[in-house]
């Protein structure tokens, strides 16, 4: 289909999932197409336009829509309407397709199982200081459509999840990043295939005047290059040749290998666009992270605190965790279906886990022996127990309590924001108990 506003004009469109990115995709074609909107849960609104579009299930399946638009975190196979897309999957689309369909400007589209978020912010920091008119938006938390005064100039660095990929039709960039790819939403994608796939539609879609970048050493990524032809430029980016380049940043964030991938990417990328050098670094110096990410939220002599709540898979944990010494782990939430522990035994002496949560049986199978385990009810245990432990300890080495529950959170909490905060209030309430 050629790139065209005319898709979605003036047809009978239902908007299926009225979180943020549903709500903004209503705004911005309320009076551009004939709208409907539905969600699984009871729609609150003070919105009286919206309130009008409003179908319930028996309206909604009298009317024959042109166009759906699914917000990427409806699950197609557990949802009210799953029936439905099924039967009309061809007329499915996401945010992003209508975004493309609408807008000409260039887009850095970031995917990956690990450091999307990272990447994303960085890249976006980076071109700001360069003077672009860069808007950061997609998974990080900022609906596509939800931007405001765009001209021909503006950028978008666009943060892709699998969902959001697997959803859409039409959407191409001419820019790709695929970080790296590990075991991940299994449950959802069914397959490691599916899951590649979904990731690898972004290149897929791609035209011969595109470019891609890809990690050069993860396997899953090379075993699909190798077998698959397309149409881009692919770069293969070496994410263990950044040790020059750390020289000119101080900046003890990169210190983790985890975030040497990431800047290895956005390295890369400057390069292609011949960014200016001493601005870069001069970005990269000062960059701070994202709350809930790797992020150190307590520093004495004796004891650093990491709260890593965006860490839902080992492989994410893993990163850091490697580089830590006197580790006091703390795992929990919904474990990943097909997610393995990757380190060694000797990788683990200086590190003790304390699982919280009721999946501490399939985490405690994970480890397979390899760490010293403590199992607890909650979050709110498994702390109070590592501050007991820590007291008891005779050595002076500095201690390091890491929060890196490489676990979902929708056990106990509404997103990996909800837990990282809970956790924060948990160590400003024990280290004032403990003074």
């Amino acid at each position: 289909m050629e790139k065209n506003e005319n898709f979605f004009l003036k047809k009978k469109i239902l908007i299926y999932g009225l979180g943020k990115t549903g709500v903004e995709t209503f705004n911005f074609l309320k009076k551009k197409a004939d709208v409907y909107v539905f969600d699984d849960a009871i729609i609150k609104t003070k919105n009286l336009f919206l309130k009008q579009k409003i179908l319930n299930l028996k309206k909604l399946l009298r009317i024959k829509f042109d166009r759906i638009i699914i917000s990427p975190g409806i699950n197609i196979n557990k949802c009210k309407l799953s029936s439905v897309l099924k039967t009309n999957f061809l007329n499915v689309y996401s945010d992003l397709d209508i975004f493309y369909c609408f807008f000409k400007n260039k887009t850095f589209v970031i995917t990956g199982t690990n450091g999307k978020s990272t990447t994303s912010k960085i890249l976006h920091e980076v071109l700001l200081d360069q003077k672009y008119d860069s808007r950061l938006v997609g998974n990080i938390g900022n609906p596509i459509l939800s931007e405001k005064k765009i001209t021909n100039k503006t950028v978008f660095v666009i943060e892709a999840s699998s969902y959001q990929l697997d959803y859409s039709k039409i959407f191409k960039t001419k820019c790709a990043i695929i970080l790296n790819i590990s075991p991940d939403h299994l449950e959802r994608h069914k397959t490691l295939n599916n899951y590649i796939d979904a990731k690898f539609k972004l290149i897929k879609s791609q035209l011969a005047d595109s470019i891609a970048f890809v990690k050069k050493n993860d396997q899953h990524i090379i075993k699909k290059i190798k077998n698959n032809t397309f149409k881009s430029k692919i770069v293969r980016v070496d994410t263990s040749n950044v040790f020059k380049i750390l020289k000119k940043i101080k900046n003890k964030y990169f210190l983790s290998s985890g975030n040497q991938e990431n800047l290895s990417f956005v390295l890369k990328i400057s390069k292609f666009l011949k960014l200016n050098k001493k601005k870069l670094y001069k970005t990269l110096n000062k960059f701070r992270g994202l709350s809930y990410r790797q992020e150190t939220i307590f520093k004495s002599k004796k004891l650093i605190i990491i709260n890593d709540s965006k860490s839902t898979s080992f492989a994410s944990s893993a990163n850091l965790l490697k580089t830590l010494n006197n580790v006091y782990w703390m795992v929990g939430g919904i474990p990943k279906k097909g997610d393995k522990f990757p380190l060694f035994k000797k990788d683990c002496k200086d590190i003790k886990v304390y699982i919280f949560g009721k999946y501490f049986k399939i985490f405690n199978k994970k480890f397979q022996n390899k760490l010293i385990i403590k199992n607890h009810k909650d979050l709110k245990a498994s702390l109070k127990n590592i501050f007991f432990d820590i007291k008891k300890e005779k050595n002076n080495f500095i201690k390091t309590i890491f929060f890196s529950p490489a676990g979902a959170s929708f056990d106990s909490f509404k997103n990996f924001e909800e837990r990282g905060l809970y956790f924060n209030q948990l160590v400003k309430k024990m280290i004032n108990e403990n003074k």
